[in-house]
């Protein structure tokens, strides 16, 4: 049975379930008893296209829209290549990209299947690392988590990416094109690391983002929490989860392949590995700091909400405090005594100067209220003056 014809017979047969794509921390699976090496095709996945760069030291070419025949010539040749597939939603593309590198069903299965969780699997004549790339969306707003798949070969580098209109290689295409470093004089695994380096670097702007957003909040808590405010904490806490069980997954197949998959891995590369993972140590403390500054938010707005409503409290208590003699007064003399019946009867009510006098009592009584609760501190704010941060 060809390779194209098992994984349409496959096809055939399954029943995918999608992941929820709200729930970033959902990975994907298939209905129980599903055929190993099925592929399920998103219906919203971008169409395949395919671009090229092959090189050595004393060149390096770039090509785009290419078909997987035509890459073959250059994946069997000497010199270094780096094949990049950008969307997942062609199968038949697929396919034959799967049959011209000798791909195992199972790897593409778990390429092309996506959600997968990032790790490292051995075949024998490659070696399939599973990542996620953290992109900023256009509007500054949040993060797209996507999967990046590495297929290191012999003297290549398939790349498999969900989205061809976006990712974080830029730098590593310039390095290449314009022979900048040593990439060009280094082999196919080098290459692997410099696009896993870049994988790992893209966390650092989702981070950075992240701890913005946290600075206006802190502000936002202190001046005028609401419940978007709330609601803004609990979305950066989520963002900042997926985060970290993105790169803790990462670092653990780093761990895998500098112990146990050294056979791939030159002695050079292995030391930017290292390196790789190291910047992975650091972007996993950044975001436990991040979580434990998510936990003193929440605190300082539940103590925000709570003084704010002592404020309220407060202002009542007063209002009740100042009327309560006022309204005192004003129920003795709206009780409707006739003063002609005895002469105990509201005797003021005849007085000439009665009811100046009655009026002059009560501002009396409210001015002294005042005085007393101001003295005593109650009607100071309790809440905290602080300068807004110019940015």
């Amino acid at each position: 049975m060809s390779f194209q014809r098992q994984f349409s017979v496959h096809q055939a047969q399954s029943c995918p379930i999608s992941p929820d794509e709200d729930n970033p921390l959902t990975y994907h699976y298939q209905t129980p008893g599903t055929i190993p090496g099925t592929l399920r095709i998103a219906h919203d996945a971008y169409r395949t296209v395919l671009a090229l760069i092959n090189y050595d030291s004393q060149q390096a070419i770039s090509r785009q829209d290419l078909t997987p025949e035509d890459c073959r010539l250059y994946v069997e040749s000497p010199s270094i290549s780096w094949i990049d597939i950008g969307g997942l939603g062609t199968e038949e593309i697929l396919y034959q990209v799967g049959e011209m590198a000798s791909l195992d069903p199972y790897l593409l299965e778990d390429v092309v299947n996506v959600p997968q969780r990032p790790k490292i699997e051995e075949y024998p004549s490659c070696l399939l690392i599973l990542t996620q790339a953290a992109i900023l969306k256009p509007k500054g707003d949040g993060f797209w988590l996507e999967q990046v798949s590495f297929v290191l070969g012999k003297n290549y580098v398939l790349t498999f990416q969900e989205e061809p209109l976006r990712d974080c290689f830029d730098l590593v295409r310039d390095r290449i094109l314009n022979n900048k470093g040593k990439i060009r004089q280094m082999g196919a695994d080098y290459l692997c690391y410099a696009l896993w380096d870049a994988v790992i670097d893209s966390y650092y702007p989702a981070l950075t983002l992240c701890r913005e957003r946290l600075e206006i909040l802190e502000e936002e808590i202190f001046f005028k929490p609401t419940v978007q405010t709330l609601e803004t904490i609990y979305t950066i806490r989520k963002e900042l989860i997926t985060l970290n069980q993105g790169i803790q997954s990462q670092r653990e197949a780093l761990d895998f392949l500098l112990k146990d998959g050294q056979h791939w891995i030159s002695k050079k590369v292995r030391t930017g590995l290292r390196d790789c993972h190291d910047h992975a140590t650091q972007i996993t403390a950044t975001i436990d700091t991040a979580l434990q500054m998510i936990e003193a938010l929440l605190n300082l707005y539940l103590s925000a909400l709570g003084n704010k409503n002592n404020e309220v409290m407060k202002v009542l208590t007063v209002v009740a405090t100042i009327f309560s003699p006022l309204t005192f007064i004003a129920g003795i003399y709206g009780m409707n005594f006739n003063p002609d019946a005895s002469p105990w009867n509201m005797p003021e009510l005849n007085w000439y100067f009665g009811y100046p006098f009655c009026l002059g009592v009560m501002v009396a009584i409210a001015t002294i209220s005042v005085t007393v609760l101001w003295r005593q501190g109650l009607l100071k704010p309790q809440i905290p003056r602080l300068s807004r941060t110019k940015r």
